[in-house]
């Protein structure tokens, strides 16, 4: 491998929404801000969230409940 052409690969800090914090590595410079980890996602707890954001399914279901009749 060439010398001086590969970024900066640095610890950084990973922060999660659910305020689980962790290090790895990355190139990226600075903490790393996620939504969900694998301390708070539903495949790895075993525990499932609402998902349904502001009724959206609900009033998917009234709407198209007409034409499936």
């Amino acid at each position: 491998m060439k010398a001086g052409i590969h970024p900066a690969y640095n610890e950084v800090n990973i922060i999660c929404a659910c305020g689980h914090t962790f290090r790895s590595r990355s190139t990226h410079k600075g903490d790393i801000r996620v939504e969900i980890c694998s301390k708070c996602h539903p495949f790895f707890t075993g525990r499932q969230k609402l998902v349904d954001t502001a009724g959206r399914v609900d009033r998917f279901q009234r709407k198209y409940a007409k034409v499936q009749k």
